[in-house]
């Protein structure tokens, strides 16, 4: 397809897809492509849901996304990430003890089960001031909200999303007077302008799903990947000092979120295709990784690769505002399993989640030799 033309209209999807590293970026970038947000009908039946995304920094372009970024930037710029750094080691290590144990007990254990899912729920939940009794809520929520972003949803599960959706913002309503970043979104102030409490809720809500989703999913799969090209683990596992191009690799090799769509404001020109106004466009992200035109041999992973332009962030006003947090938490699970575990091997397939935009796996069965 893409040697064929960059941008391609795709029929069960309704809408044209990008497929090249350059289309994808221009979806990302141009200034007439923005994230427009259109209500979920009927709208008396998803109140939750679109106000989370309404006042969601994600779903808004400038002045808005211009306003809210900045005061959210402010609350993020008080040093968390690098406060929550020895915590998401010790939380990895942690982790992992626990998944060796089971090893040993078992024989093989599910490598998403016990390190890749907690670990982001906790990281989050440290962040956002969740008392640890109550983190278990969150991944549930995060699972069902993010099933609304799929094509094809069934109104059942548009159901529990909306339910899901109400819970978690009441919930987060009540951490006001909690110490961590929802208590610092709460005070954050540029002159006379603060969030709302509704935009304070939506983010919160944006940082578990994107947080958790991206993190469990790129740990999932790059461990897969890796254990399937056993000499790059082996490379990992002897040479510490190649975690972060492994990290950059990895969310290249088989990003977490596959297709990011982007809707035309004014008549716009991708890759050559006519993008007419108020319709939206696709870049394909899983493609624009594999492009030939920026990686060499992009089909093999290999994590010294460098440059590596990845898109799996995202680019543009809209680059992913929790991208450092993640490279943390990714190569904390990385260095304990290299530490820990060097010989580790898959024990069965694992089982790939049905769906097609956020790509993951359901399980991850390891031992050790």
């Amino acid at each position: 397809m893409r040697n064929e033309r960059e941008v391609h209209w795709h029929e069960e999807l309704g809408l044209p897809v990008a497929v090249s590293h350059a289309a994808c970026s221009a979806v990302l970038r141009d200034r007439g492509l923005g994230r427009l947000w259109k209500d979920k009908e009927p709208v008396a039946a998803f109140g939750a849901f679109n106000m989370l995304h309404r006042n969601s920094l994600l779903e808004n372009e400038p002045p808005t996304h211009t306003r809210l970024r900045r005061l959210i930037s402010a609350a993020f710029g008080r040093g968390h990430t690098e406060r929550l750094r020895p915590m998401v080691s010790r939380l990895a290590d942690r982790l992992v003890e626990n998944l060796a144990d089971r090893i040993a007990a078992d024989g093989s254990a599910d490598l998403l089960e016990h390190v890749a899912g907690p670990l982001p729920v906790e990281v989050i939940g440290e962040l956002l001031g969740v008392p640890a009794a109550d983190r278990g809520l969150l991944q549930p929520w995060s699972n069902t909200i993010v099933k609304m972003y799929e094509y094809g949803v069934a109104p059942a599960q548009a159901a529990l999303a909306e339910q899901a959706s109400g819970e978690f913002a009441a919930y987060l309503r009540t951490l006001t007077g909690q110490p961590g970043l929802i208590s610092d979104l709460v005070a954050v102030r540029d002159g006379s302008d603060r969030l709302s409490d509704d935009e304070l809720v939506a983010t919160g809500v944006l940082l578990l799903m994107a947080g958790h989703e991206a993190t469990v999913n790129v740990i999932g799969n790059g461990v897969l990947a890796l254990l399937r090209y056993r000499s790059q683990w082996e490379l990992l596992v002897s040479t510490s000092d190649l975690l972060p191009g492994a990290v950059e690799e990895l969310l290249r090799f088989d990003p977490p979120l596959q297709l990011f769509e982007r809707t035309a404001t004014a008549p716009v020109v991708v890759g050559e295709y006519e993008v007419a106004a108020g319709t939206k466009v696709a870049a394909l992200l899983g493609a624009a990784a594999r492009d030939p035109a920026v990686f060499d041999e992009p089909d093999r992973l290999d994590i010294t690769r460098s440059p590596n332009p990845h898109l799996s962030f995202g680019a543009g006003i809209h680059y992913c505002v929790g991208a450092p947090l993640a490279r943390v938490e990714i190569a904390a699970a990385l260095r304990a399993l290299c530490d820990r575990l060097p010989g580790l091997r898959l024990a069965s397939e694992p089982l790939r989640r049905p769906e097609f935009v956020i790509r993951g796996l359901q399980s991850l069965p390891v031992t050790v030799e």
